[in-house]
């Protein structure tokens, strides 16, 4: 019978997503359960962007040191509900955030938002100033030093990252689709990653 309790149950211990949404699926689906996860995330991809404006109050605080103990990330992901924060997939995202921090130590900032401004200012100070020593026509600085400061964004903000994994997509990519799979906002809060021997 459409929406079995126990497939009900399968079904979000596979996806995250919510049991309305899950027996809905199964009915869709005829209670084949495959089906009903393509299903989901169909409907979920076209929702997740609702989503993202949603509070997230839960998640976990997690931790990574690389191998031989040189490298180690602390990370912040927030989520809606602690039944997403336990969820196998949720914990595969942070695992792979924590990756993505600690493989690359020009990582900074979350977003681009988070960047200060004296420090963009600063940027586009450098960038005019390189265009200039280039012998750079004048009009042409401030459209050089805004695509260098757009390579900037890339760099050190998280979300534009190439994620190490799979570079055909960023990090925000990688967030869009766990929002859609999972049926959820999720959010990275914040990260410190450390380096032996760095200065602070």
């Amino acid at each position: 019978m459409a929406g079995d309790s126990g497939l009900v149950k399968d079904l979000r211990q596979k996806t995250g997503a919510g049991i309305m949404d899950c027996k809905q699926a199964l009915v869709e689906s005829d209670d084949d359960v495959d089906k009903a996860i393509d299903w989901l995330r169909q409907k979920g991809l076209a929702s997740a962007g609702k989503k993202m404006g949603r509070a997230t109050n839960e998640g976990v605080i997690a931790s990574y040191i690389h191998a031989g103990s040189k490298v180690g990330v602390l990370v912040e992901v927030n989520c809606e509900t602690d039944f997403v924060a336990r969820n196998d997939e949720f914990k595969a995202l942070v695992k792979d955030i924590l990756l993505q921090i600690a493989a690359n130590k020009e990582t900074l900032y979350v977003r681009r938002e988070d960047v200060p401004q004296a420090v963009v200012e600063k940027e586009l100070q450098i960038y005019r100033g390189q265009a200039k020593e280039l012998g750079k026509p004048q009009t042409a600085w401030e459209k050089i030093a805004a695509g260098k400061l757009e390579k900037f964004y890339q760099d050190t903000c998280l979300v534009e990252q190439p994620f190490i994994k799979d570079p055909s997509l960023k990090i925000a990519d990688i967030l869009t689709q766990k929002i859609a799979k999972i049926g959820e906002n999720i959010s990275v809060r914040r990260f410190t990653r450390y380096q032996l021997g760095e200065q602070e």
